[in-house]
């Protein structure tokens, strides 16, 4: 498995046209400020919260956001664009 995260980010930068960066408390790339993540669960409210309190505003899972953390998202902060891979959730 190794670093397939890496390179799903590295993905994700290209097709935004985005220079990929990374590193620890860092954005992954710069296109807004994104945060790209490769987990095998979707991804929660506390998690989400977290991404955007540390200032981004594109947020990319590959397996999505859970119900609550997309309410959560909608009702709280309406300028942060949420995806599921390629297509946009909020």
């Amino acid at each position: 498995m190794g670093k397939r995260w890496k390179k799903y980010e590295k993905q994700k930068a290209k097709e935004r046209r985005a220079r990929p960066l990374g590193g620890p408390g860092k954005p992954d790339f710069l296109d807004g400020v994104g945060e790209v993540k490769d987990w095998s669960k979707p991804m929660g409210r506390y998690a989400l919260d977290k991404e955007i309190h540390k200032g981004r505003t594109i947020i990319i899972a590959k397996k999505g956001f859970t119900d609550p953390a997309v309410k959560h998202a909608k009702r709280y902060h309406p300028k942060v664009k949420l995806y599921r891979g390629k297509k946009r959730v909020l």
